[in-house]
């Protein structure tokens, strides 16, 4: 079992991979998704939760999502089969920098996922290349609250991904062409929930499995986790959700 598959049990009690309530992700798809037949594709879609729930609120609507794990993907499917969604909803393991559709979105999620492009420029660029005009982009990315640490700055950012404050993450994705029509930042009670869900799902799935090979490994992944937060990004880190449409080129 790798990393990648640990952090996936850990999203067990929060399939959400962001610090996002249940009635916070009810809200911002209302607010994304238009019209009944409205075609959804998130990149970086995590198990899919974010799609089955989108399906279950629009009748008619289609969505397609991407990741490069897989892991739930059997879960969401056979959820999406009981409820009669199947044939509206595909699921995708794929790299999603790689993934190509002669099919355009509606609407494009990618939350939490700048990280599998590079950047939050180079997930911008991903998204316009899959969506229909006068289509949506629904994103969700970090930024920094107040500057950090100099110590927990370079653990958050030590691959290509950096962060800014809030203002300068807006006037990013604004001079990138784009306009928010809405947005909504996580509260520090989202992300504490969202943290001991982590942290405390991955712990208890080790205490139950005394035998099982990656149990130690699961507790220490847990921990570390648990410690980097506390100690470390607690209040400093925020996360912003961005209801974007392309900006019109002016004549």
């Amino acid at each position: 079992m790798d990393r990648r598959e640990l952090s996936a049990l850990a999203h067990a009690d929060h399939p959400i991979s962001a610090p996002l309530s249940d009635s916070t992700v009810e809200h911002l798809l209302r607010r994304a998704i238009r019209g009944q037949n409205a075609h959804l594709l998130d990149l970086g879609c995590g198990d899919g939760t974010w799609l089955l729930r989108a399906l279950r609120a629009r009748d008619g609507a289609t969505a397609v999502g991407v990741d490069i794990s897989g892991a739930g993907f059997d879960d969401v499917l056979g959820e999406a089969a009981r409820l009669g969604l199947a044939d509206r909803l595909e699921l995708r393991r794929q790299d999603v920098a790689e993934y190509r559709s002669d099919r355009k979105a509606d609407l494009v999620l990618s939350v939490g996922a700048a990280y599998a492009f590079g950047g939050l420029l180079q997930t911008l660029q991903a998204a316009r290349e899959h969506l229909a005009e006068d289509g949506l982009l629904l994103l969700g990315d970090c930024f920094w609250e107040r500057e950090p640490d100099p110590a927990v700055r370079a653990a958050m950012e030590d691959g290509p991904q950096k962060f800014a404050d809030l203002p300068t993450t807006v006037a990013q994705v604004v001079a990138d062409g784009w306009t928010p029509v809405y947005g909504y930042t996580s509260t520090i009670a989202e992300w504490d929930e969202y943290e001991w869900c982590w942290t405390g799902t991955l712990a208890q799935w080790a205490l139950d499995h005394p035998e099982h090979p990656d149990r130690d490994l699961a507790l220490q992944m847990s921990a570390d986790h648990r410690t980097s937060w506390l100690g470390g990004y607690r209040g400093y880190l925020g996360f912003v959700v961005l209801l974007l449409r392309p900006t019109p080129a002016q004549a």
